[in-house]
């Protein structure tokens, strides 16, 4: 038995390849969706099986007889395709094997916009979660496969919700068939239109105003008023201690400025980073510098901790910069949702800092000091002196288990 994966394209005839076409003429065995069978052209011998799911089909391929049995995939089998997991079944039964790919929807999309798509970043939306602000923040043009509850206009709807409502975006619907469509508008604009199940989405590279470095932006890269902000030495340590891994999930509680979330944000840039602040002329600084500094994947919770924890992802990281005296019910929070995150707590005055320890020793956890003292230069005269800034302590722990 030689069995042979044929991709159908994107839907019409003409997006096979004469290869393709002329396996599945050949065959004696046709296995596959059903939907996708139906586009297959009769040979008028060929058995027809209807299976979807990997094992499905080596099941019905080892009770079928077949010689030349293909197995037909929607698109190209080498592109977020059932393929992959029939290869893998194949290869483990020793059965021999063959892939003849067709035309996928980005190449017709890309030839349809007359643009080459090799430097696109490829996702899939299609039946799975996708992070559609993570994809768009890696510097190139972002196309999605699309589906389920996740089609183009929900997508659109998660790039306008974290500022992005602006970017340029294209839908195509239907791609080879008649009746196929090609829209293009901002993501707020299409956000609020209605597509087919078949549809796939490009979206343009997110502006990136600051150049990836390492973490500690100079202070006065942000955007401040009076509101109080986190310093750059004080922010690099920060970071450290959370050591924030690219896919993390991580809070910043008392986020002021946001100088401290939007340093999260870029750390974890396939992730999400949430900067709660109650302040009003807070909140609007944290959304100006989001802007500033392209972290589009920091999302704004306004209101007061612990209750504006409550409906957020479980953590991987928290910096605690302000509570408002809410300390232990903020921990209460963070450590219910993940008792082993890795938590920084920010204290200037000697009493948050012994709270600080009480709290997280009460809770089992190890607190770590450390005192960091900055003293920055200013002219006089021909001279320059050092002028201190006030000490600040990071209060810094996490479970045993977790730092192994």
């Amino acid at each position: 038995m030689l069995v042979t994966l044929v991709g159908l394209g994107c839907g019409a005839a003409a997006t096979m390849t004469a290869e393709g076409l002329e396996a599945l003429r050949r065959a004696d065995c046709l296995l596959g969706a059903g939907r996708l069978l139906a586009a297959v052209p009769e040979n008028g011998t060929a058995k027809r099986v209807e299976a979807a799911r990997p094992r499905q089909i080596l099941d019905a391929l080892l009770e079928s007889g077949a010689e030349r049995p293909c197995v037909v995939y929607s698109g190209d089998t080498g592109f977020y395709s059932g393929a992959r997991g029939l290869l893998a079944l194949l290869a483990e039964k020793g059965i021999k094997s063959r892939v003849l790919p067709g035309v996928s929807s980005v190449q017709l999309l890309a030839a349809r916009l007359g643009r080459p798509w090799q430097d696109w970043t490829l996702c899939s939306a299609h039946g799975t979660d996708c992070d559609v602000v993570a994809a768009v923040m890696e510097g190139k043009p972002a196309f999605f496969l699309t589906g389920g509850a996740l089609g183009p206009a929900e997508l659109c709807r998660r790039l306008t919700e974290a500022g992005l409502g602006d970017l340029n975006v294209t839908v195509g619907e239907n791609l080879s068939y008649e009746t196929e469509r090609i829209m293009c508008g901002t993501a707020a604009e299409l956000a609020e239109q209605s597509f087919v199940p078949l549809s796939v989405l490009l979206a343009e590279a997110a502006p990136m105003p600051q150049a990836l470095r390492a973490p500690g932006f100079p202070d006065d890269a942000f955007l401040r008023s009076q509101v109080p902000m986190t310093k750059q030495e004080v922010r690099a340590a920060a970071l450290g201690k959370l050591a924030v891994r690219p896919t993390d999930t991580v809070w910043d509680v008392g986020a002021g400025t946001g100088s401290v979330s939007v340093e999260l944000a870029l750390s974890a840039r396939q992730g999400r980073a949430y900067a709660v602040e109650c302040r009003e002329e807070a909140c609007a600084l944290i959304r100006a510098n989001r802007e500033r500094f392209g972290a589009w994947n920091l999302t704004l919770v306004e209101g007061k901790a612990p209750e504006a924890l409550a409906a957020l992802p479980t953590p991987d990281a928290v910096f605690i910069g302000g509570t408002k005296g809410n300390l232990e019910a903020v921990l209460d929070t963070v450590l219910g949702k993940n008792p082993n995150a890795r938590v920084c707590v920010s204290a200037i005055a000697l009493e948050t800092l012994s709270a600080a320890v009480a709290a997280l020793t009460a809770r089992g956890l190890t607190a770590e000091v450390t005192q960091i003292g900055v003293s920055r230069t200013k002219t006089a005269g021909t001279l320059h002196l050092l002028t201190a800034n006030n000490p600040v302590f990071l209060i810094s722990a996490e479970a045993a288990e977790a730092a192994l």
